[in-house]
């Protein structure tokens, strides 16, 4: 049987507008966010909206912050925002989520859709850049969070509880 825990909290809320010459991170922690099923008010992903078409699947991006303490670990200077969440939760390991999972976050209820893949735009981290980039895209893989699609819009708060729900 598995021993991981099936709850935990919100760590961090974090959103960024669309700031013509800017990408989407490092996001900006905010001390609520309204979730709707076409995404996060107040945040902008271009990568989402240009390239993915607003895809409902990615409508909310989750990373756990026991990622960015390994990374932290492994001497990345990573911290919540830093690589695009929406939300930054504590106390479920990453390996705890799982595609098809229904997952409460407060009042939201989202299903974890697809894992966020590491991408070039995280060269733009001021520990990363250019030279550091390809190293750390590797280190990235498996670890840059799960794209949700939501279910039940809501606002999201730090503390808020954190449930994984099952299928």
């Amino acid at each position: 049987m598995d021993s991981t825990p099936a709850q935990g909290t919100v760590l961090q809320v974090n959103v960024k507008p669309e700031v013509p010459g800017q990408h989407g991170l490092p996001k900006i922690p905010t001390k609520e966010a309204r979730v709707t099923t076409q995404g996060v008010a107040g945040d902008f992903n271009r990568y989402r909206h240009e390239d993915k078409r607003d895809d409902p699947n990615m409508a909310l991006l989750l990373v756990p912050v026991e990622i960015l303490q390994q990374l932290n670990r492994e001497g990345w200077p990573v911290q919540p925002a830093d690589l695009g969440e929406n939300v930054t939760t504590s106390g479920i390991p990453n390996h705890a989520f799982r595609i098809g999972q229904r997952v409460a976050i407060g009042p939201v209820l989202v299903t974890i859709a697809k894992p966020c893949d590491p991408c070039t735009n995280l060269f733009l981290l001021p520990y990363v850049g250019r030279e550091q980039g390809p190293k750390f895209l590797k280190t990235m893989v498996g670890r840059r969070g799960w794209y949700c699609r939501v279910l039940q819009e809501g606002t999201v708060r730090p503390g808020d509880v954190v449930r994984i729900l099952g299928p």
